[in-house]
């Protein structure tokens, strides 16, 4: 029964301390109990007076009514049951280099599951975040995998960004839009308390970002205290379209069927077509037709 499902409220003060400076990252937080879409608001309220939310701020609301995704889709979640969060952030790089803010985002929420949760979390091009099936049944363009969490950025004025993040916490199998969705409790999440994660997510965005901001943008250059891999190969590490068989829609009506064999230098994803020819895939929707393969980094 849903009614038994224990969705407490987001305690503001408690992640208040633990994300605020000077303890916390940042230098904004706002939890709200009800938003239509936590994207919308911070933009237009970022827009409206810049200079009371100042880089990084975040918006939370323990329900959101009308989230919105790529292609202005929307969509509704039980209140409490879902963790929607927009993240303002000042990427300080060139313009060129921005389309990795989705990806970088992205790598920050599977780090941030993994470690939280203890699932097998993935990053789908250029900004979806999938599961392992529980039923490890293949769904047409999903494969083994089901999407647990959207990721949007808009940009604002002056080079800013919002970064807004959907994750599907506590929904039951007949509470998700569609069979391709998951949810951290139907995986077996070791737990599903949302404060827990929004504080791992938001301190893994902000540092791989300040990583990012160091190397001027270039997530192939950019590395973090740890030592470990560059951004770049640290996305394609965890990006499970690399190495799929994929179709990709484009922004211009057309198609792509091909091998996903690595991500540009500008984040792309790079297609070999059946006839050969590469492409640098910049925007569409990718669906996986088979996965499995080797990530490696092109040109």
């Amino acid at each position: 029964m849903t009614d038994a499902i224990a969705r407490p409220a987001l305690d503001a003060d408690a992640l208040a301390s633990a994300l605020l400076a000077p303890r916390g990252p940042l230098a904004r937080l706002d939890v709200v109990a009800t938003s239509g879409s936590t994207n919308a608001d911070l933009v237009a309220a970022a827009s409206r007076t810049p200079d009371a939310w100042p880089a990084p701020s975040l918006l939370v609301a323990d329900h959101q009514t009308s989230g919105k995704g790529r292609a202005g889709r929307t969509w509704e979640t039980p209140p409490r049951a879902a963790l929607t969060s927009s993240l303002l952030v000042s990427p300080g790089v060139p313009g060129d280099r921005l389309p990795w803010l989705p990806l970088l985002a992205g790598l920050a929420v599977v780090r941030a599951l993994r470690s939280v949760t203890g699932l097998r979390a993935v990053l789908k091009w250029p900004n979806d975040v999938l599961l392992p099936a529980a039923d490890g049944v293949d769904v047409a363009g999903w494969g083994p995998y089901r999407k647990a969490v959207g990721i949007l950025v808009e940009g604002l004025a002056g080079g800013r960004a919002v970064v807004g993040v959907g994750v599907n916490v506590t929904q039951t199998a007949d509470e998700l839009p569609v069979p391709s969705a998951t949810s951290l409790a139907l995986s077996g999440a070791a737990t599903t308390d949302r404060a827990t994660l929004l504080v791992a997510q938001v301190g893994e965005l902000v540092r791989i970002l300040d990583a990012w901001r160091g190397a001027a943008g270039d997530a192939r250059a950019a590395r973090q205290p740890d030592d470990g891999p560059d951004l770049a190969s640290a996305v394609a590490d965890v990006c499970v379209t690399v190495g799929s068989r994929v179709t990709v829609d484009l922004v211009d009506a057309t198609g792509l069927e091909g091998d996903a064999y690595g991500l540009g230098a500008g984040g792309e994803l790079l297609v070999r077509a059946d006839d050969g020819t590469r492409h640098a895939v910049v925007a569409g929707d990718v669906r996986h037709v088979r996965t499995g393969g080797a990530a490696t980094l092109g040109g």
